[in-house]
């Protein structure tokens, strides 16, 4: 079960977290987003991408509309300036979603589709849930890829969020 004071923090903590990451990407050497590299996503930019894709289909599932995807692969901003700019509208997205909710609305049961077509449903505090775990999961494959660039990552634990915030 997810309170509002919790999902208020979550999305707060995933807009801190990317922007800690792309502050910290852009202090790479310029190619080092768009680098090839041996992971599922081809890139950083291709994995924030991903990250991107996935909040689209979310955001559209928790407002009961089609997204229209049939992949999570897809690369709707491959310059990474433009990414960042959609990626920081749409954590203010989740954000202001999230102050309108009511603990009964986060319990919500939502129908959705999967991208493969499969049908399914759960409740609005889960999906939430989900999406700040999944872009946690997917910072620490950017996190990893720093090292090929010659750098360190900068430190996004939720921890570090409270403790500074």
């Amino acid at each position: 079960m997810m309170d509002m004071a919790t999902a208020a923090m979550l999305t707060k903590y995933n807009a801190w977290a990317d922007q800690i990451l792309f502050d910290a990407l852009a202090k790479l050497p310029q190619d080092a987003v768009y680098r090839q590299s041996g992971t599922l996503f081809k890139s950083i930019v291709g994995t924030l991408n991903h990250n991107f894709q996935v909040d689209l289909i979310w955001q559209a599932n928790l407002c009961g509309r089609d997204h229209g995807f049939t992949s999570r692969r897809d690369v709707l901003h491959p310059e990474f300036a433009a990414l960042v700019t959609a990626q920081n509208e749409m954590n203010q997205w989740y954000i202001d979603w999230a102050a309108t909710q009511s603990t009964d609305n986060l319990e919500e049961i939502v129908p959705f589709r999967f991208v493969s077509g499969k049908q399914a449903e759960m409740q609005k505090g889960a999906i939430l849930f989900h999406v700040i775990n999944h872009k946690s999961y997917h910072r620490g494959w950017v996190a990893e890829m720093f090292f090929d660039a010659g750098s360190r990552p900068p430190a996004m634990d939720i921890t570090v969020y409270l403790c500074e915030t």
